[in-house]
């Protein structure tokens, strides 16, 4: 069962920049397949279109951490009650940092969202890569996801990540 998405554009060059709406349903579909996770009927999550200022006012607030992110994830429900939760919860992409990671690893702007989407998603669904093993489980599966939609290992040639 895939799970509703809203979106929030926080940020309007997100229109111009990729077809967002799209790409994520695309990626949280793949993602949803290979994560293998029971989902509630009607399971809902929101992804918010923010820029950088956006995203580093959240990351300062719940993470302590004051300079912006690619990617935060904040689940609504625990893992283990997933199979009844409605609300997953939300995932926030920040426009800027997308973009200037994607032109430095030389990779597609759309295949860079599907990534992060994804591994957003991910966590809503208690992923985590806290830990070796948590790493490289969540990055086999974001990898398999991605394969499905035609992205290359986002993976390839980099340090694992913790």
């Amino acid at each position: 069962m895939r799970p509703r998405i809203d979106f929030v554009e926080g940020e309007p060059r997100w229109r111009r920049a990729l077809p967002t709406r799209k790409l994520a349903r695309e990626a949280v579909a793949a993602a949803t397949e290979e994560a293998a996770v029971k989902l509630a009927r009607g399971a809902e999550m929101t992804i918010h279109l923010v820029n950088d200022a956006g995203i580093r006012e959240l990351n300062k607030q719940w993470r302590g951490k004051d300079a912006a992110t690619n990617v935060l994830s904040f689940p609504a429900a625990p893992a283990d009650r997933l199979a009844s939760a409605r609300l997953l919860g939300d995932v926030f992409v920040a426009l800027e940092t997308l973009t200037q990671e994607a032109a430095a690893e030389g990779k597609p702007l759309a295949d860079h969202f599907r990534h992060l989407v994804a591994h957003g998603f991910l966590h809503l669904l208690g992923f985590d890569h806290e830990s070796v093993a948590e790493a490289e489980a969540m990055e086999r599966i974001e990898t398999r996801a991605l394969a499905r939609l035609g992205v290359a290992d986002p993976y390839a040639g980099a340090e694992l990540a913790s």
